[in-house]
């Protein structure tokens, strides 16, 4: 198949991300949570996941943004990295990457070729996420990665990067996110998380909850590493263009390093990944590797600035924890004389929760809702509504179900001293960015 043949196979198959393909009623993912379909898929691929070591991530917050700053460390060391992360913002291409570098379409075509060339051997169709998960393994043992770094798309233990037996793990963080797959409570969201953990491997905890403790510990892994514990932020500082840092590891302290990353909570994610590089390689990094990697690390749509005069950040929080961490970098990292704030949501989010969390000021901020191209979009109006109960006055409040629309709406708008935040959703994000030159 070429390009454009392997993506339509590729988008035949049923997405839970996006709630396409799926029949009314029914839910693949509360109904037949299962790692069968990518076993026997990887399993005809001659289990390319055996291949090569592996660092697994998951966490409620955080996550993409600790995989590739791990990432970064271990190209900038001079490892042959692989990464798989999820969702993409515009490319389906953005999820598997080589030395941080996404894969090619000549290349994807042909992964796509070889999984669909196996899947007449299978009793259930695997879901798109699967595939993707697949081949992205099998592209990792194709090119010998050294290692691969791998973020769980959701949960954990019924998660298709599952899998994998991972001699490191890392939980970034538990929070209340995806309940409705999850559990109602951190502490069923924390075991659904902790099934990434293998028995006798390393873990790596980017969050102290002490109430979640035995339930990673009931896991059996040799080691853990908490942060607060055994490393930790000694200090972080906001500088011109992402953070200054100082980092305590179990081998070494790391000062004066500048991340090029926004917002306060990044500075514990770069925590994380420091850790979880020192324990793969089993020594600390030189302080010119670790500059490098914090230096050039990028995280697109995470408090990512895409334009001035007025300023446009981008951040798909999509959640109260998430909502919290966006509002506090503002506050701290972004002066403003009038921000207008374009948000989209998926459906079965607490739209009072989201706004009480993201705080705009009913006296100076504006709002207009929107929605992403997916089935699993929350309706603009309901957002609207919850604005209005917020506090908002009604001349603040706008409707613009495009994205791209409403992006070039604020623009319009807005003056050059002025700010827009686009956040809610990575799929708004996704959108906002693909909208851009349009936008502007």
């Amino acid at each position: 198949m070429d390009y454009s043949t392997a993506i339509k196979w590729l988008d035949s198959h049923v997405n839970l991300e996006t709630g396409l393909g799926i029949p009314a009623g029914v839910d693949r993912r509360l109904t037949a949570p299962t790692l069968e379909r990518i076993t026997a898929l990887t399993t005809l691929l001659g289990s390319p996941q055996l291949e090569f070591p592996s660092i697994h991530l998951t966490g409620t917050n955080g996550k993409t943004s600790t995989a590739r700053i791990l990432t970064a460390l271990l190209v900038a060391e001079g490892l042959n990295v692989g990464s798989f992360t999820s969702p993409h913002l515009e490319t389906v291409r953005e999820r598997i990457n080589l030395n941080g570098d996404v894969i090619g379409e000549s290349e994807l075509a042909a992964l796509l070729t070889r999984v669909a060339t196996v899947e007449t051997f299978l009793d259930d169709a695997p879901s798109y996420f699967e595939i993707l998960v697949a081949a992205a393994f099998d592209w990792f043992a194709e090119v010998a990665v050294d290692v691969a770094v791998v973020e769980v798309g959701l949960g954990g233990r019924w998660d298709a990067t599952n899998v994998l037996s991972a001699p490191i793990s890392v939980i970034t963080n538990v929070g209340l996110d995806h309940t409705e797959y999850l559990g109602e409570t951190v502490e069923e969201i924390a075991t659904e998380k902790a099934g990434i953990i293998e028995v006798g491997s390393t873990l790596v905890l980017g969050s102290d909850q002490p109430n979640l403790a035995q339930i990673f510990i009931e896991r059996d892994p040799l080691r853990t590493f908490t942060a607060g514990r055994e490393f930790s932020v000694l200090s972080d500082r906001l500088a011109m263009g992402g953070r200054l840092v100082d980092i305590a590891t179990p081998l070494f302290t790391y000062r004066d390093i500048f991340l090029s990353l926004n917002g306060p909570h990044q500075a514990l994610n770069a925590a994380t990944a420091l850790c979880s590089a020192e324990l793969f390689l089993g020594s600390p990094l030189s302080t010119e590797t670790v500059e490098e990697a914090f230096g050039s690390v990028r995280s697109p749509g995470r408090l990512e600035v895409v334009g001035r005069s007025p300023l446009v950040i981008l951040d798909g929080a999509h959640n109260p924890d998430g909502l919290r961490s966006l509002r506090a970098a503002l506050e701290e990292g972004f002066s403003f004389r009038a921000r207008t704030y374009v948000v989209g949501a998926m459906r079965g989010r607490d739209v009072d929760d989201f706004f009480a969390a993201l705080a705009p000021n009913p006296e100076t901020d504006r709002v207009i809702c929107t929605k992403a191209q997916t089935n699993r979009a929350l309706d603009p109006e309901a957002l609207a509504e919850a604005a209005l109960r917020y506090g908002l006055g009604a001349e603040s409040v706008l409707v613009i179900p495009d994205v791209g629309d409403a992006l070039g709406r604020a623009i319009k708008d807005a003056g050059v001293d002025d700010q827009i935040v686009v956040t809610g959703s990575l799929y708004v994000v996704g959108a906002a960015r693909s909208s851009l030159p349009k936008a502007r």
